[in-house]
């Protein structure tokens, strides 16, 4: 009986010939993007998901063509966020047709397919090692839709990543190395600490860290007006990274954001001026490896 390794090439399945086609269509079809940046912590619960959104509504105010992948598969946010829980993808000539919100805002998330109350499952043949099988078909998903969906001309394809120091670098890997990383913590040394494993696991790959954001540095009290101090200070956890901007708790956005409408662009709030300060420092950090 043969094993494995007395198999040569890819035993005559021209796997390989299959994926090197994959990777040759994303390519073409991720052509007009500018721009790719995936939004990343390695912790969960730091705002990532509404912090990219309103990063993404900051630069289409200034005019850029954005579209958001939601690339947390079985926990999708960007549907919701964007008001489309229900615009499943459409085939078009060039390909599925990125469904667009009310701001203009094109969404890829799984969450605009099925419904919140149910998970993506993944079927599996190796019973009890179901997390190996989950993994490679979750990237295979994600690989399909790369190569399926007609992106078009952007400025901007920001990417949401799930959360886990480990899985940043694997799609770090995945995304390539022209995929910029910004990455998202709280002002506290446990969400810092976590985060600072997920730059030490990014400076093994190849891609450039934009620096990172301080989201919930305090919060917007609503009887004062005033921005108060929602964490201990946590100046013991040095991320080494350029700061981007810190972003305060406002529950008027948190409660926008649940509903899936943008906040008015001529709201005096402290968030919101801080996500745009942070989109035009995003570029000028961009434009600095143009």
């Amino acid at each position: 009986m043969k094993s494995y390794f007395d198999i040569t090439g890819d035993g005559g399945s021209d796997v390989l010939g299959q994926v090197a086609r994959q990777r040759a269509r994303i390519k073409e079809n991720l052509s007009g993007v500018r721009h790719m940046v995936a939004i990343a912590s390695g912790k969960g619960g730091v705002g990532k998901s509404t912090l990219t959104m309103q990063i993404a509504l900051a630069l289409r105010a200034g005019g850029s063509r954005i579209t958001i992948l939601d690339a947390d598969l079985n926990g999708p946010s960007q549907a919701r966020l964007g008001g489309l829980s229900h615009a499943p993808l459409v085939p078009g000539p060039a390909g599925l047709s990125v469904p667009a919100s009310r701001a203009g805002i094109g969404i890829l998330s799984m969450g605009t397919m099925i419904p919140e109350s149910q998970s993506l499952e993944f079927d599996s043949v190796a019973e009890g090692d179901s997390h190996i099988w989950r993994s490679t078909r979750e990237f295979a998903a994600l690989a399909d839709l790369l190569a399926t969906v007609a992106w078009g001309d952007l400025d901007f394809l920001l990417i949401d990543l799930p959360p886990g120091a480990e899985r940043t670098f694997q799609y770090a890997e995945f995304f390539g190395e022209g995929t910029a990383f910004v990455l998202v913590t709280l002002p506290s040394a446990l969400a810092r600490g976590v985060v600072s494993r997920s730059v030490s696991a990014l400076r093994r790959a190849p891609n450039r860290i934009l620096g990172y954001i301080e989201n919930m540095s305090g919060y917007l009290c609503p009887g004062c007006g005033q921005v108060k101090p929602l964490f201990p200070t946590a100046d013991d956890v040095d991320l080494d990274l350029t700061h981007l901007g810190s972003v305060p708790f406002d529950p008027q956005l948190a409660a926008l954001s649940d509903a899936g409408e943008p906040m008015p662009a001529d709201s005096p709030s402290e968030a919101l001026a801080a996500t745009r300060s942070i989109a035009s420092r995003l570029i000028q950090e961009l434009e600095k490896t143009s």
